[in-house]
């Protein structure tokens, strides 16, 4: 039996990624899975590998009202609703202050704040009545950018750091009844697209950049596979592991904290 048989989840961004390979898990896990999707290309994908034992909505986190049918057809379908995942996001490809106009900077901040800061709050509001019910759980998607800078440009670092203080609140605001926490992956295998606004939707995180190269920068000398960090949200959602948790961040991200990049020949390993 699975750390979440009988639970029912919602997760944001669940078509690709890390959103696909907490799809994946949480079935594993005995968990039933609504999926809030913008592309019904993935959303094809998703109902074809996993039939009826999701549902997936087309729609875009940045609207309230498909973050309400979401939560409507996770609920007509499976009953109920024990957590929701805010995952979905964009990157910004360290687009920094000084060579943005002023005209990219305000159209990239509305974008990229709408869907990885106003997407979590909306979708929050949108399920809080049903987890209420449920006495259930958030979990939130941020990133190392949340703590450290240099993860990012400054829009997609605010970002971030935002959630933490969204995590704080609501924490603080829905005890006793719902718990809300937040994990924090580093970098991982994920090709995380960038910004329209900065012409960016086509441009992967890995396209301009070496997979190994970044692992071998990690104190921990691997770049995590999406499945890596699944482990993480599936200690969150579970009932039984995770009473006592709440304005909790896990910061998954293979040692940055310790003490940032690797250099050259800094650890007692380095050969």
């Amino acid at each position: 039996m699975g750390w979440l048989e009988g639970e029912v989840a919602l997760i944001t961004g669940g078509g690709s990624g890390l959103g696909l390979a907490l799809v994946e898990r949480f079935l594993q896990e005995g968990a039933h899975v609504g999926v809030l999707q913008r592309s019904q290309a993935k959303i094809d994908e998703l109902i074809a590998r996993y039939g009826d034992k999701i549902v997936a909505i087309n729609g875009d986190v940045a609207s309230f009202q498909d973050n309400v049918r979401a939560v409507q057809a996770t609920v007509e379908r499976f009953g109920k609703l024990d957590c929701f995942i805010g995952n979905a996001g964009i990157w910004d490809h360290y687009a920094d202050i000084v060579n943005m106009s002023g005209e990219q900077l305000d159209k990239a901040f509305d974008e990229i704040m709408s869907i990885n800061t106003k997407g979590y709050l909306l979708g929050a509001k949108a399920a809080l009545d049903e987890l209420l019910k449920t006495e259930g759980s958030m979990i939130f998607t941020l990133s190392n950018s949340a703590f450290y800078s240099s993860g990012g440009g400054p829009i997609y670092t605010a970002s971030k750091h935002a959630g933490v203080g969204l995590v704080r609140e609501l924490a603080y605001e829905l005890a006793p009844k719902v718990r809300v926490n937040a994990v924090a992956p580093s970098g991982m295998n994920v090709n995380v697209k960038g910004a329209a606004s900065l012409g960016q939707e086509n441009l992967g995180l890995l396209d301009a950049r070496d997979p190994q190269k970044i692992g071998q920068g990690m104190p921990l000398r691997f770049l995590p596979e999406p499945e890596d960090m699944t482990g993480s949200y599936v200690l969150l959602a579970s009932r039984q592991n995770n009473r006592p948790l709440s304005g909790v961040f896990i910061n998954a991200d293979c040692g940055l904290g310790i003490r940032g990049l690797r250099q050259a020949n800094a650890g007692f390993f380095d050969a």
